[in-house]
């Protein structure tokens, strides 16, 4: 009995035809790029985007700023649990508060806002880094226009005050300028 050979395989060679690779490609949707100007190696990265980009160009002293603000939100959450008194003292230079309450329920808000700091840290993303940061400057622009209407209404500025309003418009200022810095898109080369 003879057993029939099967026929030899045949090699395609679309994948070597690069007209045909490239037509594949652009029907895949893969390899062109897409608003942000970025190339997509494959329909999952596509999918579900990437933040490579992000690494290659981070604003100088960005992880620095995210670990003082960490440590600052830390730093007075802790005080304001702790010590209220003392913490209001130090702003306002007056007697006692009347209710501890508030200022511990601000220190707990605080220290809630201290772990999105903490964990920013450890990120790539720029979303979220860019969403600690607003956090952070609108953190501060209220505490700015709180602390300011509280001071006209006693009447009295001290210095404490008035290094409190000065470094909380600094913050606001270095907060929203890494803000920006992170959403700018990378120029291209």
């Amino acid at each position: 009995m003879s057993t029939k050979q099967p026929p030899p395989l045949m090699k395609k060679h679309s994948q070597s035809d690069l007209v045909s690779r490239l037509k594949t490609r652009k029907i895949l949707g893969v390899g062109g790029e897409d608003d942000d100007g970025e190339v997509h190696r494959s329909k999952i990265s596509q999918m579900l985007g990437n933040e490579i980009k992000f690494n290659v160009r981070e604003p100088l002293g960005l992880r620095l700023w995210q670990f003082v603000s960490a440590v600052m939100f830390t730093g007075v959450a802790v005080m304001a649990l702790t010590f209220p008194d003392q913490l209001y003292d130090a702003v306002f230079d007056e007697g006692s508060v009347s209710s501890k309450t508030s200022i511990r329920l601000y220190g707990g808000a605080l220290l809630s806002i201290s772990l999105i700091m903490w964990n920013s840290m450890y990120t790539s993303e720029k979303v979220i880094i860019r969403w600690s940061l607003l956090t952070e400057a609108c953190y501060f622009g209220v505490q700015f226009v709180v602390t300011t209407i509280t001071l006209i209404e006693n009447g009295i500025i001290s210095n404490g005050a008035a290094t409190l309003l000065f470094s909380r418009a600094l913050f606001i200022f270095i907060s929203a300028y890494y803000y920006y810095q992170v959403g700018r898109r990378p120029k291209k080369l």
